[in-house]
């Protein structure tokens, strides 16, 4: 006989189990303060390329050119951080990938379904935008890949001052739906930003690939193996025309990231938990702080609004991203018979797909690619990155702060931890033990009161029978 089936509806955006908890506030910790030296390194380059005592010195740095030219490495310092750095950030994209797949919320095909659904209306609605915007002003096409990334870091920095009650299956789905958008933009990239191929240099990173996977698979270790062969397999990518974070993301999804027995934590979380920090705190920053440098004069952002290709990356962005993932998230629950969770509103989704218009990094990396040999339309799609990533954290707080009264009772409900055993009561709630250490707790408190209780009775005792109190020999007045 077949089990019945559970008539208990599905809930989107439910609370998260323990072990994905600790993960996620463990990531965003990481991610959040990476996020602040991010907006650092931002507000940096951008008053260094625009003091005008500063905007050579600045050029001067970034067009700095170093590297081995017999290995087609002669490339300058913003080369070096758009291709060379960011190998790292999709390093560790593909590792949080390749965990959410086989031990987090993506394991399971219906919980996949929601972030998935809605990474993918939140690149295609952008897309879709932009194209439409770009047509009707009769504008250039190139740059329709440019609003369809979200910038993690840059989007935490941003809850991390505003939203730093929201609840944790919120922070969870943004991301969820981060490291989705950052393998689809990984693929644009591959797929769409690729003009020739040296199938002889992308044959001996393929190969590379395989020897990267047969020394994991034999359990070979020691990072003296796996440094120089990542280099070597790096530099066979960028020869090979294909982007070189491709070998990055490609990496970190053939590392193992479910736990055999006696393991504390699997490779992939151990090496995680090593190169994130160096990934947030160094090379996403470095990478901004050679890529944000545009200028950023009245003239410039009014031209934001009168070239089609630059309001199209500007509307991409709040406008495509807000609809294309708070309409994927309604269409998953609406045709999947599940419902929102009890604790969050509609509202609340938008908010956060607000939030997720944040399309820094990738996106300023994909405006590179989109317009590279004009110099002046990067540098106006850069601005326009800026601009619309500006309005979308600018909107999405609004958004956060409206609601942000709710959000604080239902982060003090998760954090609650009345018997003070380290674990969140919610989680300990049909545990008959959790219950036991409440009363034994309430009844050592209920002892105490009553002990003050009998003293304070006792001593208001004492003072009714002093002498020279009210009685009979003193009732006249003082």
């Amino acid at each position: 006989m077949t089990a019945p089936r559970s008539t208990t509806p599905r809930k989107v955006l439910g609370r998260l189990s323990l072990p994905e908890r600790t993960y996620v506030a463990d990531a965003l910790r990481t991610e959040t303060v990476g996020g602040v030296l991010l907006l650092a390194a931002a507000v940096t380059a951008l008053l260094w390329a625009n003091i005008p005592a500063l905007r050579d010195s600045y050029e001067s740095v970034a067009h700095f050119h170093l590297g081995p030219a017999s290995l087609g490495l002669d490339l300058s310092l913003a080369h070096w951080a758009a291709d060379g750095l960011l190998a790292i950030f999709f390093f560790v994209a593909g590792i949080e990938l390749k965990r959410e797949l086989v031990a987090g919320d993506l394991r399971d095909p219906k919980a996949a379904a929601l972030p998935v659904v809605a990474a993918l209306c939140g690149m295609a609605v952008p897309a879709l935008v932009y194209t439409v915007t770009s047509v009707t002003g009769g504008g250039s096409l190139a740059g329709w890949a440019v609003p369809t990334a979200t910038d993690i870091a840059f989007a935490l920095a941003v809850l991390a001052v505003i939203g730093t009650s929201l609840p944790s299956a919120l922070r969870a789905f943004l991301l969820t739906l981060a490291v989705v958008d950052d393998l689809f933009a990984i693929l644009i990239i591959a797929v769409f930003f690729t003009a020739e191929l040296n199938f002889a240099a992308l044959g001996g990173a393929v190969v590379g690939l395989a020897v990267f996977w047969l020394l994991l698979r034999k359990g070979v270790r020691g990072w003296y193996v796996y440094v120089p062969l990542a280099l070597v397999i790096w530099a066979l990518m960028y020869n090979s025309g294909v982007h070189a974070t491709v070998a990055g993301v490609a990496m970190g999804l053939m590392l193992r990231c479910y736990r055999k027995e006696g393991e504390a934590h699997s490779p992939g979380e151990h090496i995680e938990h090593l190169v994130r920090p160096l990934s947030a705190g160094l090379v996403v920053p470095l990478f901004a702080l050679f890529s944000a440098g545009v200028s950023v004069s009245g003239g410039a952002l009014t031209d934001v609004f009168r070239s089609p290709e630059t309001l199209g990356v500007v509307l991409g962005l709040v406008v495509g991203k807000a609809l294309g993932i708070f309409g994927g998230t309604w269409l998953t629950a609406r045709f999947t018979r599940a419902s929102l969770s009890d604790d969050l509103a509609w509202a609340d989704v938008f908010a956060v797909a607000s939030l997720a218009g944040i399309g820094f990094t990738v996106s300023l990396l994909i405006g590179e690619l989109a317009f590279a040999g004009d110099e002046t339309m990067t540098n106006e799609v850069k601005a326009a990155v800026l601009l619309g990533s500006l309005i979308a954290a600018t909107l999405a707080t609004v958004l956060l702060k409206i609601r942000n009264a709710k959000y604080r009772r239902l982060w003090e409900d998760e954090e609650r931890d009345d018997d003070l055993d380290g674990i969140p009561d919610v989680y300990e709630e049909d545990d008959p033990a959790y219950h036991l250490r409440l009363a034994a707790r309430y009844e050592a408190k209920a002892a105490e009161h009553r002990r003050i209780a009998q003293e304070k009775a006792a001593a208001r005792h004492e003072l009714a029978e002093v002498p020279g109190g009210a009685g009979e020999d003193h009732d006249g007045p003082a």
